[in-house]
């Protein structure tokens, strides 16, 4: 069985995942994200890697997709913070490299109606898919619709 890597990435102020406002954000952190796995997918959760990277840079955070390309990882689950909502550099970047990706939210960035912005993505049209509102779960879910992804397509080789 082949192991496929994943890109777990994140923008600015994600550094503390599970300690920066846990009341919007949640408490738990990205050590939990390999256990979640395992839950959702069993055994299957062992063929998978996961590649971790964060930045408050936004060309640190291009340079990291464009490595995506080139190392040929097999996915990538992407918290952008807020330069979802306003990096259009992470969006061409995401239109052209050709690697998957999920876009993932901890918090529901569609009932945070107090701050319309955070409403809207420029890099979604580029996704697979979004996850939101479901907090560290919401990474484990973004690898698992990778993965079910991946699978499908080597089963319809």
């Amino acid at each position: 069985m082949k192991t496929r890597k994943y890109l777990i990435l994140n923008g600015p102020n994600l550094g503390h995942i599970g300690a920066r406002q846990p009341e919007i954000y949640g408490s738990q952190g990205l050590d939990s994200l390999p256990k979640l796995l395992k839950q959702l997918m069993g055994e299957a959760a062992e063929g998978i890697e996961l590649l971790f990277h964060q930045s408050n840079f936004e060309g640190n955070l291009i340079d990291r997709l464009e490595k995506a390309r080139r190392e040929g990882l097999d996915g990538v689950a992407f918290n952008a913070g807020a330069l979802t909502h306003t990096s259009l550099a992470i969006a061409d970047c995401l239109a052209w490299i050709g690697v998957p990706c999920v876009e993932v939210h901890l918090s529901n960035i569609f009932a945070r109606t107090d701050e319309p912005l955070r409403q809207k993505s420029l890099m979604g049209k580029s996704c697979l898919g979004v996850v939101a509102g479901f907090g560290i779960l919401g990474y484990a879910l973004a690898v698992l619709a990778l993965e079910q992804r991946n699978t499908q397509g080597e089963d319809e080789k």
